[in-house]
């Protein structure tokens, strides 16, 4: 806390200026704009960064009728937190962006030297949150009240020549959808690019949603 000396002393007013000066140098970031997520770990800035924006798969959809073409948003949220990076995702078909099918929170953390992880959440509420990215008054409404731990569905990925790779581990992420009893994610991340394949399965293992042949193709846009 900075503490301003009101005293009229000419050399007393120098001081305080000196002091307040020193103060904005070392910590003028508390005055503006929190800086963003985990400062200090510019591999996980980079592994966001990746992860961050807009993406669409029509590409996917116009070489390959059997994808369609989905809208996936992904943007920054809660900026002063310094635990983790955290992002707001919205998943839609291309022809009605404003009625997503598919509302998470992401928590993006990087335990190991190039292992990354990624803690999947459901909005308890998720009506109430389409279009966060573009409202600003929902943006500030969001806490982790509102949210609720997908136990079992971490994705982990590792790092290779700017590539990342992995997916959710074997058969512990729970789903009810269409009679599965178990989902995976398997994720291929890189500049401009995101391969994400999501299936279900039942209790026998057999596939019951999801793509067969291999993940959608999100670009960036």
């Amino acid at each position: 806390m900075i503490h301003l000396v009101t005293a009229y002393h000419p050399a007393t007013r120098v001081l305080a200026f000196l002091l307040v000066s020193v103060a904005l140098l070392n910590g003028g970031c508390r005055l503006g704009k929190p800086a963003s997520g985990p400062p200090a770990d510019k591999e996980l800035q980079r592994f966001a960064s990746l992860l961050t924006g807009s993406f669409s798969s029509e590409k996917q959809a116009q070489r390959d009728s059997t994808y369609f073409s989905i809208s996936l948003v992904m943007s920054r949220i809660w900026e002063d937190r310094t635990d983790a990076i955290w992002l707001y995702v919205e998943q839609a078909m291309a022809t009605t962006p404003a009625k997503p099918y598919r509302q998470r929170v992401y928590k993006l953390e990087h335990p190991g030297p190039d292992r990354f992880t990624s803690e999947i959440f459901t909005l308890k509420n998720p009506e109430a949150f389409i279009g966060l990215q573009q409202d600003a008054a929902k943006q500030a409404l969001l806490t982790t009240e509102d949210i609720q731990l997908k136990d079992g569905c971490t994705v982990i990925m590792t790092e290779s020549g700017g590539v990342y790779k992995g997916g959710t581990v074997e058969d512990h992420c729970p789903s009810d959808l269409r009679g599965a009893t178990y989902a995976t994610t398997k994720i291929t991340l890189k500049k401009g690019l995101l391969v994400s394949w999501d299936q279900g399965f039942d209790a026998t293992g057999r596939q019951v949603w999801g793509a067969t042949e291999g993940g959608y193709e999100f670009v960036s846009q």
